[in-house]
């Protein structure tokens, strides 16, 4: 990748987890990196904690459901896609509620694919790009109580590999990348979701108290 000439990398959802760490390690590398985080609290710890890692990259705001933050996006001059954000919804397909589930693919499907739509076809004006989609193991097997975030991310395999298909006349790459169970606590939060859920607890199949991440 370093030698390709591609250097201004955008990497959503680097807050935290994998995105913070390629985007400091891009950093060092060398790659011009736009570091987006979803919320603008998160905006000034990432500036302290770059700082304090002694590299040099540009801090975002960009919310991938959020229309504006996707349309700014597009001042960027983003050669490398990384679409990294994304949340998990933990529970049994039959308890989780209806808000959580279109919010479950509305962060890791619906926003990423429309932020990809407009860079994309930045890239096929400049003649070459990358994609990458940071999907997971559950986009290729399922687990019991994860399967509206394993949806989601089955969503993700097959956009990206029918983008690889329409993009290659272009010169443009679509990858996925599909980590399993890593200690970035996104697993266990998965786990704790059930306690926002707006629903009748006593029609839950299953009592979420005594389940938790493996």
């Amino acid at each position: 990748m370093a030698n390709s000439g591609l250097k201004k990398v955008l990497i959503t959802g680097a807050g935290t987890g994998f995105g913070y760490e390629a985007a400091m390690r891009l950093a060092e590398k060398g790659f011009a990196v736009i570091a987006a985080v979803e919320i603008y609290a998160q905006v000034q710890t990432l500036k302290r904690q770059t700082a304090e890692r002694g590299v040099k990259l540009q801090v975002e705001k960009l919310d991938v459901t959020n229309d504006g933050d996707r349309r700014k996006a597009l001042n960027w001059g983003v050669e490398i896609l990384v679409n990294n954000a994304g949340v998990g919804e933990g529970g049994a397909t039959v308890d989780i509620p209806a808000p959580n589930i279109r919010h479950q693919f509305e962060v890791n499907v619906t926003g990423p694919l429309l932020l990809t739509q407009g860079i994309a076809k930045q890239m096929v004006k400049r003649g070459a790009g990358r994609i990458v989609w940071v999907s997971s193991r559950e986009g290729l097997n399922v687990n019991p109580f994860t399967g509206i975030y394993s949806a989601s991310k089955h969503a993700v395999e097959a956009i990206a590999e029918t983008m690889a298909y329409e993009l290659q006349e272009h010169n443009i790459e679509v990858a996925t990348v599909n980590p399993g169970p890593f200690l970035t606590g996104f697993n266990d939060r998965m786990f704790q979701t059930w306690e926002s859920w707006e629903d009748d607890p006593s029609e839950r199949l299953f009592d979420y108290s005594k389940l938790a991440f493996p």
